[in-house]
């Protein structure tokens, strides 16, 4: 019995000419970011290509962005993998014209314009606005852990890089002189038709080493920056006294080194204002005799001896401060599922779920970043024509400290602890109506607002503002380690993450929607 199919001929020829237009619909997430393109000024990814004809004609800048666009859109990281698509995918045929760029050529596009593609989120931000995706009322900022293109395993003390590095410098020169000593003997055999180029081998060593040194400068940055004790002004001051900081000692090593400090030369102030003292009533009495001057010697002793452990344990916290060798710049981060090596990535979300601003740091601390992501959503919104000051802005407890709500700027709801004890107090205080009683704190001012009507509902938004953007990176579209290495490199594959998903935004809220940029 003969079944009925449509016919699978695959030696068909075509009577026309193919036209890519027909390949994929209208309608298509391709056609959307390639007419995006088209009305993004590229000015700056031409700057890096010469205009004289000279050499191999380079690939379009904005065919190149397209397709960056849209391999990140669709989740797609791999510079590898978006080679084999550009062969095998219709989408990615389309977006190319047939081309088929190297994987190398679409990670050095990436690499040399990492600014050019930040100044895309802003272009993309504007076409969002006009379309009205955007809405201004709440803004919610929250920060994520993104794993570094490093392994925990690669973080070495000082000491370890030191000596990777003096054995890769030997390593180094043993390559040389085998170089120029097999460069000479060849020069003799063959003459110059052979070259002088060193051996390939010695490429690996070289940027390794260069990565060491790296990692021991990012050591002698962090040493700088390392913010002074808490209570160092306090101790100094009461040292000047000659009287010692009373409670218990700090735990940090660095902190304990300034305090004993501190304790030695308060125990020196006193001794000499008691012997000063001592010596006045004896010229005065005559036989005054006062405290014995063993007593003295032994408080001054207990004090240096306390000094020369504190100094030996901060000496070896310093030896043992740890960098990674691979990614210097990032950093060992708690997250959900345990510790990672990383970065913070922040964002600043708006009521429907378009990015407003974003940024990348390597300090775990939420805190430091309010200020910065507040500056940086005002600075966006004034570039696509928008205010700022009409909006609220909302953040979890981790970014609660005085000054970041008393700052000037927009309103803001800030928790001051975490989800479920802000609820406890709720409940146990109940709601409350009004503006904060008179002479409150900046913490019992916020605490108010937070228990009122209008405060609690509005900080509910929070959540489910923000945290789904982070869900749809990471999960949906598999985002969970950065590509690159070094801040530079991942804030800005931060911000391609972004703007792709403000991208997608704006096509699903209106696929045949592109406004020109104005």
């Amino acid at each position: 019995m003969a079944y009925s199919y449509l016919p699978v001929d695959r030696d068909q020829l075509f009577l026309l000419p193919a036209s890519m237009r027909e390949w994929l619909p209208e309608d298509h997430l391709a056609w959307f970011v390639i007419d995006v393109v088209d009305r993004v000024d590229t000015s700056a990814f031409d700057a890096l290509h010469p205009n004289d004809g000279a050499g191999r004609p380079a690939y379009d800048p904005k065919m190149l962005l397209a397709l960056l666009l849209y391999a990140y859109a669709e989740g797609m990281f791999s510079s590898r993998r978006i080679e084999r698509l550009c062969r095998s995918d219709v989408a990615y045929r389309v977006i190319c014209a047939n081309h088929s760029p190297d994987h190398t050529a679409i990670a050095r596009f990436r690499a040399d314009h990492e600014q050019a593609v930040k100044g895309v989120f802003i272009d993309v931000l504007v076409l969002c606005a006009a379309a009205g995706v955007t809405s201004l009322g709440t803004i919610a900022i929250d920060g994520t852990k993104i794993a570094a293109a490093a392994s925990l395993r690669a973080n070495r003390t000082r000491g370890a890089v030191r000596a990777e590095l003096e054995r890769l410098r030997a390593a180094i020169d043993v390559l040389l002189a085998e170089a120029m000593s097999a460069d000479a003997a060849e020069d003799r055999v063959f003459g110059q038709a052979r070259g002088d180029e060193l051996p390939p081998e010695l490429a690996d060593p070289r940027s390794r080493a260069r990565r060491l040194e790296q990692a021991l400068a990012e050591l002698a940055a962090m040493d700088a920056a390392a913010p002074a004790p808490k209570g160092a002004p306090k101790a100094e001051e009461m040292a000047r006294a000659g009287r010692r900081v009373a409670g218990r000692r700090p735990k940090g090593a660095h902190a304990a080194l300034a305090r004993a400090e501190a304790d030695l030369e308060a125990v020196r102030t006193n001794i000499e204002a008691a012997r000063a003292a001592r010596e006045a009533r004896r010229t005065a009495a005559g036989n005054y005799v006062g405290r014995p001057p063993t007593r003295e010697a032994g408080r001054l002793e207990a004090a240096q001896r306390r000094l020369d452990e504190a100094r030996a344990a901060a000496e070896r916290a310093t030896t043992e401060a740890r960098v990674n060798v691979t990614d210097p710049q990032s950093r060992v981060m708690p997250s959900q599922h345990g510790w990672l090596q990383g970065y913070n990535a922040q964002a600043a979300v708006d009521a429907n779920q378009v990015v407003i601003a974003c940024s990348v740091t390597n300090e775990g601390n939420d805190s430091p970043q309010f200020l910065p992501m507040m500056q940086a959503v005002a600075a966006n919104l004034e570039e696509v024509g928008a205010d700022a000051s009409g909006s609220v802005l909302l953040a979890d407890a981790g970014y609660w400290s005085e000054v970041n709500a008393t700052a000037p700027g927009p309103d803001r709801l800030i928790a001051t602890m975490k989800s479920h004890r802000q609820r406890e107090m709720s409940r146990s205080l109940g709601t409350t109506e009004g503006p904060p009683p008179p002479g409150a704190s900046a913490a019992d001012a916020m605490e108010h607002r937070l228990r009122t009507h209008e405060g609690a509902s509005t900080y509910a938004a929070r959540s489910h503002t923000v945290e789904p953007v982070f869900a749809g990176h990471k999960d949906n579209r598999g985002f969970r380690r950065f590509s690159r290495r070094g801040l530079d490199a991942v804030s800005s594959e931060w911000s391609l993450i972004n703007t792709t998903h403000n991208l997608r935004k704006l096509w699903r809220s209106n696929p045949g929607f592109v406004p020109p940029l104005g």
